[in-house]
This record gives C-alpha cells, structure tokens and sequence, in this order.
C-alpha cells in the first residue's frame, strides 16, 4: 500500500498599513519560525498554503485595501490555491462581528493584542526568549523599534484606541536588549515608533522618560543612528531635545504630527492645545537646534473647518516652513467622538485643500533643497534603483522624506554603509549627489 504524502504547510503573512503593524508583523513571523513554522513575509512563492493578513482599520481607503486583500485570499481558498485564511491587526480588532458576518470563509479572526491565540492555531506557543529577537522583513541596516502600545489621547478623529487599546510602555531594559540584538546583526539605525511616543514611561516609571530611553539606546555598540517617530505635541517633554543636541547619534530629526493649524479646529480635535502654543513649541526646538529637521502631518476637512480655519492653517503652514510635511483629508470614523460632527465638507473640497498645501510645501521644500547645493553630508545607502544608488541623511526618515541619488556609473556604494556625500542639484523632494 502506497504511503501518503503529506504536504508542509508554509505560511505567508501579509501586511497591510503602518509600520507598527510592519513591527507586529515581523514579531509573529520571528515567533512562527521559532516554533519551527516555514513562515515568509509578502513572498511571492506560489507554494503558500496559509495566509495570514495583518490588517490597518485606520481610514476608509486603508479599511478598503485590506477588505480587498481578504477577499483575494478568500478566493484563492475557495478555488483550492490555498488552505486557510487567518486575519488578525487593526481592522479585525474594530470589527471582529461584522467581519465573520460578511466573510465567514476566514478560517478565523485576530486582534491586535491575540498573538499567543494565533499561535494556537500552529499547535505553537509564545516563547518569551524570542522577545527582542525580531527577524526584519527589509535590509539588517535599519529597524523600526515600537518603545509602546496603545494610546490614551482623546483625539476626536482618532480610532486608534478602540484597535489598539490604552497606552502600554515597554520597559528600557527590553527595548536595550534587542536594540543590542539589532546592532549584533547589523542594524546601524533605529526608528523609534509608538502611537504616542512622547508619553513613553508614564505607565512604568510614573513619569515621562523617553529621553532615558533614547540616552540608552544610543550607548548601544553599532547603532549610529537614533531617529524619533510620531511624538505627540501637547506636553512634549523638551529634555528629549536636550539629548538630541547632546548625542551625536540621535538623529536631529523629529517627527510631531500638529493635525491642524486652526485653534478652532484643534479644540474641535480635543488635541488640548493651540496654535500660538505649537508655534512656540516649534520655535522653542528650533532655538535648541536650529538645523533640525521637523515632520509633521496635517488633517484637512475636520468638522469645523470653514474656508477660515483652513486658511489659518495656510498661514500656519507658510509661517512655520516645515521640513517635511504629509496632509491627510478627514475620514469620519464610527465610534469616534467626531462623528457626532456634521461631516460637512465634500470630499473633492478636502482633497483641493490637502493639494494646496502640499503645493506650498513643494516650495518650501524646493527652496530648502536649493539650500543644501554644494553642503557634505553623511548618508545612509538604503537600495539601487534605476541607476542611482538610493539613500538619505540624518534629517530623512525610511520612505516618506527626501531621498539622496547618487549616480551609479559614476561611484559605488554598498547598501547599508554610510558614505560622505556632497549636494550637486536638488529637486524638491531629491538630492543628487557625489560620493567623497
């Protein structure tokens, strides 16, 4: 009698959104492999038996991509491609009931905080020794370091709390263990992400100690780089820019999303500040270290946003000529307290507003640029691509800022070295340059 085959599963986890769920991601792909799994990340093998999707439930068009993504993998279930289809992340967290209503053909639902559940599935446990040793989905020489979870801020447009719950600090102790682990393996510059990064400490040490940690982490042996993420405005603590100014290699970069530049708006926001208080904020951290680089995001189309508000936020842009600059338009969320506001602006008239802010930032932008012509810089090379070795400065973060070119027929460089680089032309969002 001929004995059965039976085929290994291999697991394919697909990520949708934000990098913290490219965090979350790669912790599970480090804990299925730890267990033995034959996991992969995005792969484009067609041998994948199993699909786990890691889900945004963020604004409509990320809720909208990730739906369109299940129902891909459901298909391909239903047509024999596949085995199971497990869903997990943001959008099976927030609407976990409606989910297994409309699209029963998933194996099963996951939320944000269900890892040790998932696991379950693959008859594997959590093994806490793994716990700081993520494996990267993208090249050793940077990583995204999530320092929390959760947020206790009461945006009115923000739906992040009800996926993500309350905010949750990870301990300094941990978060040096794998930034050593990073380093030992090849990571020359952390990415410090959280949903509030500046209230980091306040659950476990009672007070606020994001500069202890970033103090901490730049001490580590091999980490060159220490860049800050998504640090939330109102009590910003200002010893953070202390130690910036004081480390070398803390990245003089800072990433503060202001949301609007309307005092009106953000009461409406519930962000418990004001424009003059953020325009002093600013100035306050310019003063500190004038050649810092500051992202922010803006929100347009918020209830209470008239053709006044919006303008204030026009001379709000113009005024404080930031950096770096992303504009969102307003996605009205259930459960929000928002949502009790009349959505009153169309949606055409929110993204005209959103263009015309990022026409003014090109300008900035341009002229900031123009600036840098002829300066020396130390840049870290991420890629090639389209004939130009690929990477960024200190004042640039992985994906949404400034890239440098560098000529590919003229010099060479490794991916993940840092080489100095001198400014030769600039675009308004690209810097050519040629290596030293």
């Amino acid at each position: 009698m001929k004995a059965r085959t039976l085929k290994k599963d291999k697991v394919n986890i697909i990520t949708m959104g934000c990098s913290k769920n490219l965090v979350d991601s790669e912790v599970l792909l480090t804990q299925l492999k730890g267990n033995g799994i034959d996991a992969n990340h995005e792969s484009n093998s067609t041998d994948n038996n199993i699909i786990i999707i890691n889900t945004c439930g963020f604004i409509d068009n990320a809720k909208q991509e990730s739906i369109d993504t299940i129902l891909q993998y459901v298909d391909a279930k239903e047509r024999g491609i596949v085995d199971k289809v497990y869903v997990t992340g943001c959008l099976s967290q927030r609407y976990k009931d409606d989910l297994e209503k409309e699209i029963p053909q998933v194996d099963a639902y996951f939320g944000t905080r269900d890892l040790p559940a998932l696991l379950k599935k693959f008859k594997a446990d959590y093994k806490h020794e793994l716990v700081g040793e993520r494996l990267l989905t993208h090249n050793a020489h940077y990583a995204y370091m999530k320092i929390s979870e959760g947020c206790d801020r009461p945006c009115s447009f923000c739906a992040i709390p009800l996926m993500r719950g309350g905010h949750v600090s990870r301990s300094i102790e941990d978060l040096v263990k794998e930034a050593e682990h990073k380093a030992a393996n090849g990571t020359k510059e952390l990415l410090l992400i959280a949903q509030d990064s500046t209230y980091y400490g306040l659950d476990l040490y009672k007070k606020r100690r994001l500069a202890d940690l970033m103090r901490a982490l730049s001490d580590v042996n091999g980490i060159e780089w220490v860049r800050l993420h998504y640090a939330f405005p109102t009590g910003f603590p200002m010893d953070v820019i202390e130690v910036m100014k004081e480390r070398s290699n803390i990245c003089n970069y800072l990433d503060i999303p202001l949301q609007h530049g309307s005092t009106d708006v953000l009461k409406a926001m519930r962000r418990g500040t004001t424009r003059e208080k953020q325009e002093e904020l600013i100035h306050s951290i310019r003063d500190l270290i004038p050649e810092i680089a500051i992202r922010t995001t803006l929100i347009t189309g918020h209830p209470g946003e008239g053709e006044k508000e919006f303008e204030e936020m026009v001379d709000f842009v113009e005024r404080m000529k930031f950096e770096r600059l992303g504009v969102f338009t307003y996605s009205h969320e259930e459960n929000t307290h928002a949502h009790t506001m009349e959505d009153s602006t169309p949606e055409e008239v929110k993204q005209e507003r959103a263009n015309h802010l990022m026409e003014i930032q090109e300008q900035i932008s341009y002229e900031l640029n123009q600036e840098k012509i002829g300066k020396t810089f130390k840049v870290l090379i991420d890629k090639k691509e389209n004939g130009y070795f690929v990477g960024r400065t200190e004042y640039d973060s992985v994906e949404v800022d400034n890239e440098v070119l560098i000529d590919a027929s003229k010099h060479y460089c490794r991916i993940g070295d840092f080489v100095e680089a001198t400014v030769t032309d600039a675009t308004e969002f690209d810097l050519y340059a040629d290596v030293k």
